[in-house]
């Protein structure tokens, strides 16, 4: 699957996609990501990609220029062309298997007051949020969508089944999780985890997801 990360500061998520889980996927060509400086397609000695918005107000906006070439040079037949803003498609778990199912993401991050409104009707194909809050610019939210997506390419991720008992997967949460040792400052573990009666164990850890699921989240149980 290949990637490409349209965004004025790639030194935000560089680090990001070069650690942990991401940066092994792309070691095992499971994954390639490109991160693009948005500036490379300014045309100005002073590499200017925004400017005021018509009609007035606070803030600057990306100009059309930059960012549809940008787009249109890095884009392939068929790719997916995605604006992270915070007031798109909300990111969860059934669209992060979607999209980990395309072949080509182009992932556009916005910055100061938005984009030019011709960019989202002409050149985007899906506008997704990471949460109801707005960020300093889309940078970490492309970063978000690509760690999310990316646990559902085959392997990635090291234990395949955490994909199905992990929190959002079903409408439960996760379950409390435990390790060595049993005892701990006085704390123990619960008895039934240490009782290698599986039928028991999966009982239990329901239960607890149900519990924390009425307690923290009850909306997911409607």
């Amino acid at each position: 699957m290949r990637i490409d990360v349209l965004t004025l500061f790639p030194p935000m998520i560089d680090g990001f996609l070069s650690e942990s889980m991401l940066g092994r996927a792309q070691e095992a060509k499971l994954l390639e990501i490109k991160v693009h400086n948005l500036r490379d397609w300014a045309t100005d000695k002073h590499k200017t990609t925004d400017d005021r918005p018509f009609g007035g107000g606070a803030g600057m906006v990306l100009k059309c220029e930059p960012v549809f070439d940008a787009i249109e040079q890095v884009s392939t037949p068929g790719c997916r062309r995605i604006y992270l803003t915070p007031d798109g498609t909300p990111l969860s778990p059934a669209l992060a298997l979607e999209l980990s199912q395309q072949k080509h993401l182009v992932l556009l991050s916005g910055h100061y007051e938005g984009i030019d409104q011709r960019i989202r009707e002409k050149i985007i194909d899906q506008e997704i949020s990471i949460g109801d809050y707005v960020l300093t610019n889309g940078t970490l939210a492309a970063a978000v969508v690509i760690d999310a997506l990316a646990r559902f390419i085959p392997g990635v991720l090291g234990e395949e089944k955490s994909l199905t008992t992990e929190s959002f997967t079903s409408k439960l949460l996760d379950f409390p999780q435990y390790t060595r040792p049993a005892v701990y400052r006085g704390m123990s573990v619960p008895e039934v985890l240490l009782s290698g009666n599986h039928g028991e164990i999966e009982k239990w850890r329901h239960a607890q997801q149900v519990e924390k699921t009425q307690q923290v989240r009850p909306d997911l149980l409607k």
